[in-house]
């Protein structure tokens, strides 16, 4: 007896799929990934064409000019810096000695005046990690949602992405997540480049899974820290001069702790508004009261971190991202500054947790959304209404803050209830498929024939 080929009949042809069953649903089309990834690529060449056309001032974005940073403050480092020295006599100067590269990278393009140098940089980062956030996505177990976040929150905030160097802080932070528990040295030496940069990336470590995983990325993180900062110092006076700067801060006009002020001069407060330390802050009677006060806060939800540190029990795939979220929501929410490039950095760590299908941050991330569209209306939109402290200003101001505490609330809480209160998770096991036969291909029942086949 000739016996059929594996194809179902002998000869070359396969032989043709078997029918349907009656009334059975036709299998969903399977969708190309160049299909999946086309319409996320053009918002982004699209809202980014826009945002280099206003950084480039063919067009102009109403309000004040937020490229002034950068033409001016950011070329004036570069000046000093190039030198072999840090910007000692500036009180602007606020930043890790790591900063000095960001501010220096410009001259990597000297084709190009500083400034235009900068923007094609920090288009360049935005491409880097809107890459890495599709690349993620496409990966088992993960979504396109995180990508969509960042393509949408920088859009939202307008020019001033491009116009502070926190864009490109914020991409060495979302590629250590990343990269996160498979490769924990690599997360903690890229924390540490980040913490030399802008400081707040040393919060990226505050969720990794006990054990190895931590052992390998805070060993790796101090030591890279501590190498940048003998480098620095060792090659450049001045390197450290940052944390005095930063000690002298007062309350900045668009923090927490400024609504205070705001209403108090409805009601005849006698303070004033200045430029002070780089940014326009309240100077005044009782402003040393609550920016105490806000560092007292901010002490407070370290220690409620902390707390959540010593009481989890469980660590998902997504919990490293989840923590650094919640840990740089406390931290932005209750600082005495908030300026708008700080919306980077939640934009960034909410995209990094929406990657992970588990991550129940969806919520939070989207309050951070809304936040950053309300922080381009009143920076720079109607930034002199802000520090008028008139009816638009001060609802703006209770609408983006009251934004970034619900944020902030709904994280923490999420977080805690999904790794301390909630239910222990059952171990990921994967599921076996079984195999549908068709009812018409079925085997027919044996019978008593003798068999043919070799076995």
């Amino acid at each position: 007896m000739t016996l059929p080929s594996s194809t179902g009949r002998p000869g070359r042809f396969p032989a043709p799929p078997a029918p349907a069953p009656s009334g059975a649903a036709a299998p969903p089309a399977a969708v190309a990934p160049s299909a999946a990834l086309a319409l996320p690529v053009a918002v982004w060449v699209l809202t980014r064409a826009l945002l280099l056309l206003f950084v480039f001032k063919v067009l102009v974005f109403p309000g004040p000019d937020v490229t002034s940073d950068v033409s001016v403050i950011y070329q004036g480092w570069f000046e000093v810096l190039r030198t072999g020295t840090f910007p000692l006599d500036d009180v602007t100067w606020q930043y890790p000695p790591a900063a000095a590269l960001a501010v220096l990278s410009p001259g990597l393009l000297p084709f190009w005046d500083y400034a235009s140098a900068f923007f094609v940089l920090a288009c360049l980062a935005d491409a880097v990690v809107t890459g890495l956030l599709l690349y993620a996505g496409r990966r088992p177990g993960k979504r396109l949602a995180g990508a969509w976040v960042w393509i949408a929150g920088l859009a939202l905030l307008g020019p001033t992405s491009y116009a502070r160097y926190d864009v490109m802080v914020t991409g060495i932070a979302v590629a250590a997540l990343l990269a996160g528990a498979r490769r924990p040295r690599l997360t903690g030496a890229l924390a540490a480049l980040g913490a030399m940069l802008k400081v707040w990336p040393a919060l990226l470590l505050a969720g990794t899974a006990r054990g190895r995983t931590t052992r390998s990325s805070w060993s790796a993180f101090v030591l890279t820290a501590l190498a940048l900062v003998l480098l620095f110092t060792a090659t450049m006076p001045g390197a450290l001069a940052f944390l005095t700067f930063q000690r002298d801060r007062g309350t900045e006009v668009e923090s927490l702790g400024a609504l205070v002020f705001h209403v108090a001069r409805q009601f005849g407060w006698e303070g004033e508004v200045l430029l002070n330390y780089g940014s326009v802050e309240f100077l005044g009677p009782y402003v040393p009261l609550v920016s105490t006060l806000a560092m007292a806060l901010t002490a407070l939800a370290f220690g409620w971190l902390l707390w959540w540190r010593l009481r989890a029990r469980r660590f998902s795939s997504s919990t490293a991202c989840d923590a650094a979220f919640v840990a740089v929501l406390l931290f932005t929410t209750t600082s005495r500054v908030i300026s708008p490039q700080y919306m980077l950095w939640l934009v960034g760590l909410g995209a990094a947790c929406l990657v992970f299908r588990g991550s129940r941050m969806d919520r939070p991330a989207h309050l951070v959304l809304a936040a950053t569209l309300v922080t381009c209306l009143e920076f720079p939109l109607w930034f002199s209404h802000v520090v008028a402290s008139d009816a638009l200003g001060v609802s703006l101001l209770f609408v983006r803050n009251g934004l970034l505490v619900a944020a902030t609330l709904l994280a923490c809480r999420t977080l805690w209830r999904h790794t301390v209160s909630g239910p222990a998770a059952a171990p990921h096991r994967p599921v076996p498929t079984r195999r549908h036969v068709p009812a018409e291909r079925e085997d027919p029942a044996p019978t008593a024939q003798p068999s043919t086949s070799r076995r």
